[in-house]
């Protein structure tokens, strides 16, 4: 079967035997980005998110079938060494990392938050980002998600101006 959608801003056809094998496998194995982790492979802990057309997704859990023409960003295609998304940005600066392995779904449900609200209060993290960090780093998360939303802005005021 083949299925084919934008990764990363490049179009990809991929073949695939079973049409619902995990995102994540096509992803990690097909594709070879590592950056999204399998945690649980039951879609609860968040270390699999990645984006499909705009909506964070919990890629263990999402057959690839359903990726099928659709738009998917992976935490390689969300910024750049050089110029690093404002998420990422935020990560660095507040140094939330503690083991790391956990924090590529944090940045992507992130960003998918922000995109839908730029100016999120601690309720709003604590209702949407349900992810899970065994290290425990949410007090450096929190500050890094209200960092990255002003990052956000200015990185917008910027453009505006620039426009």
């Amino acid at each position: 079967m083949k299925i084919s959608f934008t990764i990363n801003g490049t179009q990809q056809t991929v073949e695939v035997v079973d049409g619902n094998t995990p995102l994540l496998w096509v992803v990690r194995d097909v594709l070879d980005l590592k950056g999204t982790k399998f945690g649980c492979g039951k879609a609860a802990c968040g270390a699999c998110t990645l984006h499909v057309d705009g909506e964070a997704v919990r890629s263990c859990s999402y057959a690839v079938k359903f990726a099928e023409g659709k738009t998917i960003t992976t935490i390689e295609g969300l910024g750049t060494k050089e110029n690093p998304h404002p998420v990422q940005q935020a990560w660095i600066d507040e140094v939330v990392p503690q083991c790391g392995y956990c924090q590529p779904g944090f940045m992507m449900a992130t960003a998918a938050l922000l995109d839908k609200n730029p100016n999120p209060t601690d309720e709003d993290i604590d209702n949407n980002i349900i992810n899970v960090c065994r290290c425990g780093t949410y007090y450096r998360m929190r500050k890094a998600i209200h960092k990255a939303a002003e990052l956000h802005a200015l990185q917008e005021d910027s453009e505006i101006q620039n426009s």
